[in-house]
Protein backbone atom coordinates (compact mmCIF):
# COMPACT_ATOMS: atom_id res chain seq x y z
CA UNK A 1 0.00 0.00 0.00
CA UNK A 2 1.55 3.32 -1.04
CA UNK A 3 2.03 6.14 1.45
CA UNK A 4 0.65 8.70 -0.98
CA UNK A 5 -1.77 8.73 -3.93
CA UNK A 6 0.51 8.19 -6.92
CA UNK A 7 -1.98 9.50 -9.46
CA UNK A 8 -2.32 12.82 -7.61
CA UNK A 9 1.44 13.22 -7.29
CA UNK A 10 1.93 12.46 -10.98
CA UNK A 11 -0.64 15.11 -11.93
CA UNK A 12 1.12 17.69 -9.74
CA UNK A 13 4.52 16.82 -11.21
CA UNK A 14 3.21 17.05 -14.78
CA UNK A 15 1.56 20.39 -14.04
CA UNK A 16 4.81 21.84 -12.69
CA UNK A 17 6.99 20.30 -15.39
CA UNK A 18 4.92 21.66 -18.25
CA UNK A 19 4.20 20.14 -21.65
CA UNK A 20 7.76 20.29 -23.00
CA UNK A 21 9.16 17.84 -20.41
CA UNK A 22 8.43 14.13 -20.32
CA UNK A 23 8.37 12.45 -16.94
CA UNK A 24 9.53 8.87 -16.48
CA UNK A 25 7.20 6.21 -15.17
CA UNK A 26 8.58 6.12 -11.60
CA UNK A 27 9.61 9.76 -11.19
CA UNK A 28 6.97 10.25 -8.50
CA UNK A 29 8.60 7.54 -6.38
CA UNK A 30 12.01 9.21 -6.61
CA UNK A 31 10.55 12.62 -5.79
CA UNK A 32 8.71 11.18 -2.78
CA UNK A 33 11.86 9.44 -1.51
CA UNK A 34 13.86 12.65 -1.87
CA UNK A 35 11.14 14.51 0.02
CA UNK A 36 11.24 11.95 2.83
CA UNK A 37 15.04 12.22 3.08
CA UNK A 38 14.69 15.99 3.29
CA UNK A 39 12.11 15.70 6.09
CA UNK A 40 14.31 13.28 8.00
CA UNK A 41 17.38 15.53 7.71
CA UNK A 42 15.31 18.57 8.69
CA UNK A 43 14.00 16.95 11.86
CA UNK A 44 17.41 15.59 12.80
CA UNK A 45 18.95 19.06 12.45
CA UNK A 46 16.08 20.71 14.35
CA UNK A 47 16.40 18.24 17.22
CA UNK A 48 20.15 18.89 17.42
CA UNK A 49 19.52 22.63 17.63
CA UNK A 50 16.89 22.13 20.33
CA UNK A 51 19.25 19.91 22.31
CA UNK A 52 22.04 22.51 22.03
CA UNK A 53 19.67 25.10 23.50
CA UNK A 54 18.86 22.73 26.35
CA UNK A 55 15.24 22.14 25.38
CA UNK A 56 13.53 18.77 25.26
CA UNK A 57 10.97 19.66 22.59
CA UNK A 58 11.49 20.87 19.05
CA UNK A 59 9.83 24.23 18.47
CA UNK A 60 9.05 26.18 15.33
CA UNK A 61 12.12 28.38 15.63
CA UNK A 62 14.35 25.30 15.71
CA UNK A 63 12.78 24.06 12.49
CA UNK A 64 13.21 27.48 10.85
CA UNK A 65 16.92 27.57 11.71
CA UNK A 66 17.37 23.98 10.60
CA UNK A 67 15.48 24.64 7.36
CA UNK A 68 18.07 27.16 6.20
CA UNK A 69 20.90 24.67 6.73
CA UNK A 70 19.02 21.73 5.27
CA UNK A 71 17.86 23.61 2.17
CA UNK A 72 21.45 24.66 1.45
CA UNK A 73 22.53 21.03 1.70
CA UNK A 74 19.74 19.70 -0.54
CA UNK A 75 20.01 22.40 -3.18
CA UNK A 76 21.16 20.77 -6.40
Amino acid sequence: MPLYPRSSVKKIIKAHAGPKYSISKNADVMIFLDYMLFQQALMKEASLIAREEGEKTVRGRHVQIAMEKTLKRFKG
